[in-house]
């Protein structure tokens, strides 16, 4: 079974204003709800490609409420733990310029932890993890160092994908995998990342430093460099009209993992991560199984290898 794990899910409420005016009663011309969270995305993209998963994470009050009956109605599987507080509110505003208001998590108790880790201790070898998004500033930083370590000793393949603070404590693990974009990278090496080449050089170097398995660079429209012990590779993005950007990064380690899981090979499954990407920022929604196959053909794979 795959799982994915969301700590720090959201109800994100996104609003359109035309001609918003600071100070004044604006009136919305559209609204729409979504049950947010990169783990959440994950299994809603795995459900998509017909891949079954279980969402986990810790959600509360009506809100959170919303975000239960949301996975129902998609049938996506859940095993959430019930906090005190309401899960947070994430409003995007969509005007002349986009803004973002990000809610306050509630407190994520050593109680709820507990439960979490005992919901964790019965994965076996065979089950996939999935950590994905933000850590709550009431959870400690190294809590996803924390559940590597414990599920690594039953060969639990964990694919990650965080920033921050917490992705600098995830790579003391030695990831089995985990997809930061070319800033990220950047970031945890102290250097500029720009262009597919540099991508590549210091890809290869974050490997090499932190013994990770599978490396996946996304570089949004100069596509992704994937970066194993044997293989280097570019996959170049389809071409399309990119209408929405949210969940693109959540949706290529979903196909990534779709793709793995089937058995393909190492060119599939970055090519079918991209498309899954791509299909997303082409969407209004997440991309569809079609879609996907169809932006499959217009990818072209390069190998960086020297």
């Amino acid at each position: 079974m795959i799982y994915t794990l969301t700590l720090n899910p959201a109800v994100d409420y996104i609003v359109n204003v035309s001609n918003f005016e600071i100070g004044q009663v604006n009136r919305a011309s559209k609204e729409s709800k979504f049950a947010g969270g990169k783990g959440i995305n994950v299994s809603k993209v795995l459900t998509r490609l017909e891949k079954e998963s279980t969402a986990l994470g810790f959600i509360g009050g009506f809100t959170g409420q919303y975000i239960q009956t949301s996975l129902d109605k998609e049938k996506i599987s859940s095993e959430f733990i019930q906090v005190n507080g309401d899960t947070r509110i994430n409003v995007k505003l969509k005007t002349e310029e986009e803004s973002e208001i990000n809610g306050i998590s509630p407190t994520i108790s050593e109680e709820n932890l507990s439960s979490l880790k005992e919901q964790l201790g019965h994965l076996k070898s065979t089950d996939v993890l999935v950590l994905a998004g933000s850590v709550p500033d009431t959870v400690s930083s190294s809590i996803y160092t924390e559940i590597i370590d414990m599920v690594k000793e039953r060969n639990v393949k964990v694919f990650v994908d965080t920033s921050g603070p917490a992705l600098k404590e995830v790579m003391k693990t030695s990831p089995f995998f985990i997809k930061p974009n070319h800033h990220e990278l950047a970031e945890l090496l102290d250097v500029t990342v720009n262009t597919v080449e540099e991508a590549a050089h210091f890809g290869k170097k974050a490997l090499e430093k932190w013994d990770i398995t599978h490396l996946l660079i996304s570089m949004a429209g100069k596509g992704a460099v994937y970066i194993s012990k044997d293989e280097v590779m570019h996959a170049t993005v389809p071409s399309g009209n990119v209408v929405n950007s949210v969940g693109a990064g959540d949706s290529m380690v979903a196909g990534f993992i779709a793709g793995f899981e089937e058995g393909l090979p190492l060119e599939e499954v970055l090519a079918t991560a991209v498309a899954a990407g791509s299909g997303t920022a082409f969407s209004n929604g997440f991309c569809t199984k079609d879609l996907v196959h169809s932006l499959k053909k217009n990818i072209k794979i390069t190998s960086l290898q020297q």
